[in-house]
């Protein structure tokens, strides 16, 4: 039986195109709210808005206050190959700040690359990236120790329909100014990326 050889540069191609589509499914991925699923009845969303945080700086923050106003919750982290997007979503914050908010809230969840302190995190955010959108203290955004604003962004019997937990550093969910969620994307998308912009409608 003759034994077939692959190329090289084939080998090289296969694993290529492999790697891409892992990246842009464990990365790149987004799901969005079903069409048929109203958010006008649905009273269960509106308990986000009901959550109380504390900044930073350790002072409570009311999450109704940001009602009206489109939301971006990202979990983040100071020691990730995706920590440069504190510049993509800073920019956009500014940019549309009038009716969109970015709600920051930093986890060691993941290869533990947010191990600072409160105070370590808001150094850094400022002094490398200029960060003025909220920032909270650091939660656990999966597993049984899940803070109450992540357990209610990721079980459908709150939210409505999401299931899906942060896959890594930097993933998003999408509120609308009404609180009822309607989007999540995965770590590689940006304020650029198509999909993002489609869900915002811009």
């Amino acid at each position: 039986m003759r034994k077939i050889f692959l190329p090289a540069a084939g080998f090289l191609l296969i694993t290529l195109l492999a790697s891409v589509a892992f990246y842009s499914f464990y990365f790149k991925a987004s799901y969005s709210r079903p069409m048929h699923m109203s958010t006008v009845s649905d009273s269960t969303e509106s308990t986000f808005f009901k959550f109380t945080v504390n900044a930073l700086d350790g002072t409570p923050v009311s999450l109704e206050q940001y009602k009206g106003k489109k939301i971006i919750v990202l979990n983040t982290a100071s020691e990730c190959g995706f920590t440069p997007q504190y510049a993509d979503w800073q920019q956009f914050y500014e940019e549309n700040k009038e009716f969109v908010v970015v709600l920051g809230f930093p986890c060691n969840d993941f290869g533990g690359q947010e191990p600072g302190s409160a105070g370590e995190i808001q150094s850094f955010c400022q002094k490398n990236y200029g960060v003025t959108f909220p920032m909270f203290e650091k939660v656990q955004v999966k597993g049984d120790q899940k803070s109450p604003v992540y357990q209610w962004l990721t079980d459908p019997a709150q939210n409505g329909w999401n299931s899906e937990e942060p896959s890594w550093n930097f993933c998003k969910y999408l509120l609308d100014e009404n609180g009822h969620l309607t989007h999540y994307f995965k770590s590689g998308v940006k304020p650029s990326s198509e999909a993002f912009l489609e869900a915002m409608g811009m």
